[in-house]
Order: C-alpha cells, then sequence, then structure tokens
C-alpha cells in the first residue's frame, strides 16, 4: 500500500553488510514478526529482524486479541495506532502538505481512534493491551495519539508494570512542545526521532537546529533514531543512518553520545543481548 523501493529481506542484507546489530521491522497495516521469523531463520544475516504490530483499522484497531497473538509469535513492539488514530486523521484533514505516506489503493474508511475516552480516562481495551504488554515485557509507543492523550495513557502503562516506553517523532503528528518532551522523558518515556525528518527526503520537515532542541529537551540518554526510510525516492534505511550519524556531528555531540543515540539506547529498548 505504501510503495517501497526495497523489500524486508534487502533492508536486512544491506543492514547486515554495514555491520548493524538489528532492524526493526514497523508497517502500519500488518504485523511483521512472521517475517522477521522467517529471515532470521532462513537467511543467515548476523543482523537480526525485530518485529513488530501497529494497532490500525487492519488489525481490529486497538485490539487486544492481535496484540496478545502478535507477542505470542515474538513481537518485541507494539505501537497505538497510527494513520488511524483520530488525532492522526484530524491533521490531515485540517493541515495542508501534511506530509505522510499515502496509500497507492483506495480503502475502506477508517474509524478513527482514541487512547482515552471522553472523559480523559485511559479505554479498558487499551488498559487489557497494556497488561499483555507487561506481561511479556514487550515494548510499548503510543503511536500518533495527542500528547493530550499520551500523559494518561504512558502514567497508567507504568501502573500496570510495561517498563519499556518510547514515543516516535514526538514534535510532529503528536504535537508535543518541548516542555512536554521533557516532561514525558522524565516519566520514563524515550523519544524516537525519525530520520527521514531530518535529512534530504521526501518527508523532511525539520532542520540541525530542531534536531539539537528535541535531542537536549529529553537528553541524550533517553534520545534515539529510527529511519522511517526505505520509500521510493527517498535514501535506503542504512544510508539514513550514516547521514543522521554525520548531522549529529556537526551538531557537537560526541562519539560516546552519538553511538548511544544510533545503538545501544535502542538495543536496550528491545532487550537485545549483550
Amino acid at each position: 500500500m505504501h510503495p517501497r523501493k526495497l523489500d524486508h529481506v534487502a533492508a536486512l542484507r544491506e543492514a547486515d553488510e554495514a555491520g548493524m546489530r538489528a532492524v526493526l521491522l514497523k508497517d502500519h497495516y500488518y504485523p511483521t514478526m512472521p517475517i522477521a521469523t522467517l529471515i532470521n531463520e532462513n537467511m543467515g544475516f548476523k543482523a537480526r529482524a525485530i518485529g513488530s504490530i501497529v494497532l490500525n483499522n487492519p488489525l481490529g484497531g486497538l485490539n487486544p486479541s492481535a496484540v496478545d497473538y502478535a507477542l505470542k509469535q515474538g513481537a518485541r513492539v507494539v505501537w497505538m495506532a497510527t494513520a488511524h488514530a483520530k488525532n492522526h486523521m484530524d491533521h490531515e484533514a485540517d493541515k495542508p502538505g501534511f506530509k505522510f505516506p499515502q496509500n497507492s489503493k483506495k480503502t475502506v474508511a477508517p474509524i478513527p481512534l482514541t487512547l482515552t475516552d471522553d472523559k480523559g480516562l485511559v479505554r479498558d481495551e487499551v488498559k487489557h493491551i497494556l497488561d499483555l504488554i507487561a506481561e511479556a515485557d514487550a515494548v510499548v509507543s503510543g503511536g500518533h495519539h495527542h500528547v493530550s492523550e499520551l500523559f494518561p495513557f504512558y502514567e497508567e502503562a507504568k501502573a500496570r508494570g510495561v517498563k519499556r516506553l518510547f514515543l516516535n517523532h514526538p514534535t510532529y503528528v503528536n504535537d508535543c512542545s518541548l516542555d512536554q518532551v521533557a516532561e514525558l522523558a522524565a516519566m520514563g518515556v524515550k523519544m524516537e526521532h525519525s530520520v527521514c525528518m531530518f535529512i534530504p527526503s521526501t518527508f523532511q520537515i525539520f532542520d540541525a537546529a530542531h534536531l539539537r532542541a528535541v535531542v537536549d529537551a529529553a537528553g541524550v540518554e533517553n534520545s534515539f533514531f529510527g529511519t522511517d526510510l526505505g520509500q521510493m525516492k527517498n535514501p535506503n534505511p542504512v544510508e539514513g543512518m550514516r547521514q543522521i550519524i554525520a548531522m549529529l556531528m556537526d551538531a557537537g555531540y560526541s562519539d560516546g553520545e552519538i553511538r548511544q543515540m544510533t545503538t545501544t539506547i535502542a538495543a536496550d529498548l528491545v532487550g537485545l543481548e549483550a
């Protein structure tokens, strides 16, 4: 649905050749743990594929059963809704030029999803999902829901024993201020920044000054990078990682800090063995 210039196997092959330790496979509309398992068991790469699930409409939305099966089949990361979060859909409707991959085919109209009800309370199905994630010691992201939903969501996650928390591109569709980025980081939420939004690509919206601001708001120890790359007309993920490392060097971060943000923080988050 979102055309790519390389498939999962090609992405892992490039990562393996570059000496990368692992690649997290994410799709907005289907779970990737079966693909990760096939790659890991059949391709002979040292780089590992990590499976995940995103809770958009094709998986039943905020669906505990989908999460239960995914985790028991090896998924390590669960995203709440992304493209089908009400907040994301509002952005697409109200903000001209909002940059997000568009489906190549017409699909059934999505049902907008929220983490909280009209009273601002976390929904029961979300609580159930968080219990499953805690039991599996898996990783959770608040997806593309609004920052006003994220604070109660992460508080609920912590209360239910989820220890591996992160949020993607907090100043993009989630609308976090830098102060809110700092508050979430203080709660134990790691901040993942999308490389595609900082380097030359069809999704570039931020500059080097914003890169420094978002990293400094959360602290190096709470910041890491995923590429969100591989689409047509964009760099491959490995090349994107090289470019963000160069940007971080230009921004004045030390080799040790850059290594943290591009390797160890993400590895620790998903529980990769040393």
